[in-house]
């Protein structure tokens, strides 16, 4: 990896030891329109000339090529050291230094999940579809860690911004009571009169961290509609680019 080429706008996690993590911007990149600029999803309708530029600047930046998943949405892990070319899932772990898992988003959750020994790393996709069907408890299970383990959740669509119908909040109490303030009133119905609520996706994920043995569980706090000039949008942009949370063991 060449140091000496300018660094990319960046999301920086927290700074465990043996660990690299952060999540990219939308800055930085090549690509145009709605897309701009540093669009990283090869299946979004960009130009798949300008996803590759934007790939080539990322790759510069990291120790190896990125350990790229087809996400569904659902709750497979893949396993990044057996997997050359994943089947579709929507997590992946490593014990292999140097290994760079990558999850792509634009308003989900990027959760990474390491063990506090070094010695294995998680990276999931929790919408709220993945995350009430255990997508996270699966990473965690994959992990097989007798260490403890500890948590980042990136950038992703925050309380304030992510209205849902009520199939949703019934969805995440039908495994467990959600937390205090995890789905708030919004005011507003659907077309039968139920109610929707405002949903806490990064307090949800929490929640089933804890509950699956993670000891510390950090939050950027950041959120992907408010903060939309940083990062892409699903739900404020309709069409629009991915971004990317990576991150490695370190030798």
């Amino acid at each position: 990896m060449n140091d000496s080429r300018p660094v990319l706008p960046r999301e920086q996690g927290p700074a465990w030891p043996g660990v690299r993590l952060f999540a990219t911007t939308r800055a930085g990149g090549v690509s145009s329109g709605v897309y701009r600029s540093l669009n990283l999803g090869m299946h979004v309708g960009d130009d798949p000339a300008a996803v590759a530029e934007n790939r080539r600047r990322l790759r510069a930046q990291l120790p190896a090529e990125p350990y790229w998943l087809e996400q569904v949405h659902g709750t497979r892990v893949a396993d990044a050291d057996r997997e050359a070319v994943p089947a579709p899932a929507d997590a992946a772990v490593t014990r292999v230094p140097g290994r760079v898992l990558a999850i792509m988003t634009a308003d989900c959750l990027p959760v990474v999940i390491a063990a506090e020994d070094g010695g294995v790393l998680g990276a999931a996709h929790a919408g709220w579809r993945g995350l009430a069907a255990g997508v996270l408890e699966a990473t965690v299970a994959a992990m097989a860690s007798s260490a403890a383990l500890r948590a980042w959740i990136g950038p992703a669509i925050g309380p304030a911004a992510f209205e849902v119908g009520d199939e949703v909040r019934a969805a995440f109490a039908a495994v467990s009571e959600p937390p205090p303030g995890a789905f708030v009133p919004s005011g507003a119905c659907d077309g039968s009169g139920a109610p929707k609520w405002l949903a806490d996706l990064p307090a949800l994920a929490e929640q089933r961290l804890r509950a699956a043995g993670v000891r510390s569980v950090v939050r950027s706090g950041l959120c992907t509609v408010a903060g939309n000039d940083r990062f892409y949008s699903y739900r404020k942009e309709g069409q629009t680019g991915r971004f990317a949370t990576l991150c490695w063991l370190q030798p």
